[in-house]
């Protein structure tokens, strides 16, 4: 009687290494000091709760210094890769990021409300550029008593409007309530400015400033800024 031997199991694959455990989501950044935009998308990720690397452009980059001096036809830092998505613009940034992170509050969860949010935060991607140019952010500066270009205080009186209108509406401490939303990241830099220049501002706008100021989140953002060792002669204006 013939016998069979048994086969043995097959051997089982090695264990692949859990790609999503180890992979993260980067984040391309040029100068803390200076790239408003930088800083909002760092802080749309840090608030979202998003694990990410840090990518840092060189400011001698030909591309970056084009994009913080205003030179450039689109702004493409920051720029966000996850999990084969590449997004750029901050506000796509924002809307992506609502939307793998939904409990992250980026956005309130009342239809109106987050409609009011949408339209705050792309007035601020898309409009103010008296503001922008006339006072560009320098973390590094202070400017009290700065002379207010007539050209950028319309836009200081519409952010402050918006500000107050936000603050009034929904009961701060930020701008859509007791949650950091997407808004508040888009606002953030612009607090920084009205700092840097000593923009007068209305009491609401004063403890809003003063709440944005006070995130542990902008405190680890301005220690980093001001450790960066470069400058960028053409944003170190003299007043």
């Amino acid at each position: 009687m013939s016998t069979v031997a048994a086969k043995k199991p097959a051997a089982k694959p090695a264990p692949r290494k859990a790609e999503a455990a180890t992979a993260k989501a980067t984040l391309t950044l040029s100068s803390r000091n200076y790239s408003s935009w930088s800083l909002r998308g760092w802080l749309l990720a840090r608030f979202a709760g998003l694990d990410f690397d840090e990518v840092m452009v060189s400011p001698d980059d030909a591309d970056a210094r084009k994009e913080l001096l205003l030179l450039a036809p689109s702004i493409r830092v920051p720029c966000l890769t996850h999990e084969g998505a590449k997004v750029w613009n901050t506000l796509a940034i924002a809307q992506y990021l609502d939307e793998i992170k939904p409990g992250a509050g980026l956005m309130p969860k009342d239809r109106i409300a987050r409609a009011h949010c949408r339209s705050v935060s792309g007035e601020m991607n898309s409009g103010f550029a008296n503001l922008r140019s006339s006072l560009p952010m320098n973390l590094k500066a202070h400017h009290p008593g700065h002379k207010i270009w007539a050209g950028a205080q319309p836009d200081i009186d519409r952010i402050t409007e918006i500000w107050t209108e936000c603050l009034e509406a929904y009961g701060g401490p930020y701008l859509f309530g007791a949650q950091r939303t997407m808004a508040d990241a888009m606002y953030a830099p612009v607090v920084t400015r009205f700092l840097t220049y000593g923009v007068k501002l209305n009491k609401p706008c004063i403890l809003y400033c003063q709440a944005i100021m006070a995130m542990p989140e902008m405190k680890e953002w301005i220690a980093a800024a001001k450790a960066e060792p470069d400058d960028i002669e053409e944003l170190d204006m003299e007043f």
